[in-house]
C-alpha cells in the first residue's frame, strides 16, 4: 500500500454565473495588480484555492483539469468577426496553475500537467503518489463553459481546488492510498464529483486500474 496525507486542503466553488469578469473583481486583491486583466477564470480560482497553502523550490505540483481553459476559447471565438486582441491573448495563456506561478514568481521542482477523462483523478493520485518530493500540492479545476457544452467539451461548473499530500500523518484532515490489486473497469470519480467529496469530507472507495483506491477523512 502506498499512501500520502492531505494538509491545507482549500477549495474554491463560485457562485453558478459566476464570470470570469465577476472573479477579477471578488478576487483582484490576491494577484498583482498586472496580472489579473489577463488571467483566466480558472486561473483566478486556482490561485484563490492555493492562497494561504506555502509553496517552496522543493515542492513538486500536480495539475489536474479536464477541459481546462476552454470557456476562453469560446469568448475568443465569440469575439469574431471584431476578434479581440485581449481575448486571443487570455486563449493561449498558460494553464490555469501556470499562471499563478509566473504572476507569483513561484520556483517549484517539478510541475505534472495532467488531462483526460476516465482515469484522470487516478492519474493524478498516482502522480503524487510516486513523485519524490516530500511535499505534493495537489491542485484541479475547471471553468464553467457556455456552447461546447452541447458538445461535451466543456464543464458545466467552475471549481478549483489544492491540497499539500506528505507522508506525515500528525495534523492531516485525510489520507489517500492504494493498494495493488487485480484490474477492474469500475468507474474513476471525475473530477468534479472528486472536489464534491472534498468539499463534503465524504470518504471515496473505488477499484481501479491496478489496485483500489480510498480517500479517507481522520
Amino acid at each position: 500500500m502506498t499512501e500520502r496525507f492531505l494538509h491545507q486542503l482549500r477549495v474554491e466553488l463560485p457562485a453558478p454565473d459566476e464570470t470570469a469578469a465577476g472573479a477579477r473583481v471578488r478576487l483582484a486583491d490576491k494577484f498583482p495588480r498586472t496580472a489579473v486583466r489577463r488571467m483566466t477564470h480558472l486561473g483566478l480560482l486556482i490561485g484563490s484555492a492555493l492562497d494561504g497553502i506555502p509553496l517552496g523550490p522543493e515542492d513538486a505540483l500536480v495539475y489536474a483539469s479536464t477541459f481546462a481553459e476552454t470557456r476562453a476559447v469560446e469568448d475568443f471565438l465569440r469575439s469574431f468577426p471584431a476578434a479581440s486582441p485581449l481575448l486571443f491573448q487570455t486563449s493561449i495563456h498558460p494553464g490555469g496553475v501556470q499562471q499563478v506561478l509566473i504572476g507569483r514568481q513561484q520556483p517549484i521542482a517539478r510541475l505534472w500537467p495532467l488531462a483526460g477523462r476516465k482515469r484522470l483523478v487516478e492519474q493524478a493520485l498516482m502522480t503524487a503518489l510516486i513523485e519524490p518530493a516530500r511535499r505534493v500540492a495537489l491542485v484541479g479545476g475547471e471553468e464553467r463553459g457556455t456552447w461546447m457544452l452541447e458538445y461535451n467539451m466543456a464543464s458545466a461548473r467552475a471549481f478549483a481546488f489544492a491540497a499539500i499530500l506528505t507522508r506525515e500523518p500528525a495534523g492531516a484532515a485525510g489520507r489517500v492510498a492504494f493498494t495493488p490489486g487485480p484490474q477492474t473497469d469500475e468507474v474513476c470519480p471525475a473530477l468534479e464529483n472528486f472536489t464534491q467529496a472534498l468539499v463534503e469530507r465524504r470518504p471515496l472507495h473505488w477499484h481501479g486500474a491496478g489496485g483500489a483506491w480510498t480517500l479517507e477523512w481522520l
